[in-house]
């Protein structure tokens, strides 16, 4: 996709709205999907442990432990984990409200732990992520489940589970809705100019 070619005289950024690249049923099966990839390169997972970024990928990741105990008839612990005292970008933008961490009585210590966010971009969240659980304890291993990576990374992260590989220009945004924070299912890719409140 390459939306930074001029001379389109049916395409103007500035007035076109937003439109879905995934609809509700399309989450659905993606996130059928990565749970059973993670059951394969877990060999079961037995030892997994699903952490969601706030706010978003808190509920992906609930979505994906509901999966997770379909495929391997067993409860597989879910979390969340606050990265917002993390950032790096703190100095630079208004105070943000903390959101919870909320590690579940297993621990974090030797197991395989899965952070699961909504978009993929910069890389900078998942790093703050990792900085985070690493002062909560040590995993056996860290992985990265992500609905949409839209590229553009400036840090050398890369995530294990993607739902869909969105190629965007830095002149378009990706909003990710969901039904427990936003009443439906979907993601939506607009331009700069058509704001979609709340891109992180």
């Amino acid at each position: 996709m390459d939306n930074d070619r001029g001379g389109d005289a049916h395409h103007n950024p500035t007035t076109d709205p937003p439109r879905p690249v995934l609809e509700g049923p399309d989450i659905a099966r993606v996130l059928t999907r990565i749970a059973h990839e993670i059951v394969e390169r877990a060999k079961g997972a037995d030892d997994v442990l699903l952490l969601g970024v706030p706010t978003r990928g808190v509920y992906l990741a609930r979505r994906l432990a509901a999966k997770l105990d379909e495929i391997t008839a067993r409860s597989v612990p879910v979390g969340s984990l606050d990265i917002t005292m993390y950032r790096d970008d703190l100095r630079l933008k208004p105070a943000r409200a903390l959101a919870r961490t909320d590690i579940p009585t297993e621990g974090v210590d030797g197991r395989l732990v899965v952070l699961v966010d909504d978009v993929l971009f910069s890389g900078r969240t998942i790093r703050a992520a990792l900085d985070a659980l690493g002062d909560i304890g040590r995993p056996r291993a860290v992985q990265l489940a992500v609905l949409v990576d839209r590229g553009h990374r400036e840090l050398p992260i890369r995530a294990d589970y993607v739902g869909k590989n969105l190629p965007t220009s830095l002149r378009e945004t990706v909003k990710v809705r969901l039904s427990e924070e936003d009443g439906r299912d979907d993601v939506l890719l607009g331009s700069r100019a058509a704001v979609i409140p709340d891109e992180r």
